[in-house]
């Protein structure tokens, strides 16, 4: 079954379901459609294919509902994709009982990206302890490779057991 992306909040996981996956095994899921993508993808075109122990990526194009004022891809479209890939990097290393959310994120815009042009937001973990994890991103066109961004992030790793 190939992915999907939830259309409402009864389709999403609750936090017992996420807790009792590893973060691989639950981005693993999202990928082959066993459980779906959160619908912030579908919204803002891109999806998660592959991932791997500390790295995921994603594929999407930006589409005209993306565009800022000046008629090109809005900067929060960079971002969100970018904070996808790293988060879900990070998310790749967690063990059962463990979730996580970001805490910042930094890009840097290095090219222009064109309306509909398919990229890859890839994300690699550099750091994963007890309390935070630490992920870079690249934002590259899947055509051709070239780099459109790059990102960091910091996350919050967190055990709502309490352990």
């Amino acid at each position: 079954m190939p992915s999907y992306h939830a259309t409402s909040l009864d389709e999403l996981p609750d936090l017992a379901a996420i807790l009792a996956r590893t973060g691989l095994g639950f981005i693993e899921d999202m990928i082959a459609g066993r459980l779906p993508c959160p619908p912030i993808g579908a919204t803002l075109g891109f999806r998660p294919i592959e991932a791997r122990q500390g790295h995921v990526v994603f594929e999407g194009a930006a589409q005209f509902d993306a565009t800022n004022p000046m008629r090109g891809v809005h900067g929060g479209w960079y971002g969100a994709i970018l904070d996808s890939c790293m988060g879900c990097a990070v998310m790749t290393a967690l063990e059962r009982g463990e979730t996580y959310t970001t805490l910042e994120y930094k890009v840097n815009i290095t090219r222009a990206l064109p309306l509909d042009v398919p990229v890859q937001a890839i994300g690699s973990l550099e750091h994963k302890g007890r309390s935070t994890a630490v992920a870079r991103g690249e934002l590259r066109g899947l055509s051709d490779g070239r780099l459109y961004a790059t990102g960091s992030t910091t996350c919050l790793v967190m055990r709502p057991d309490g352990a």
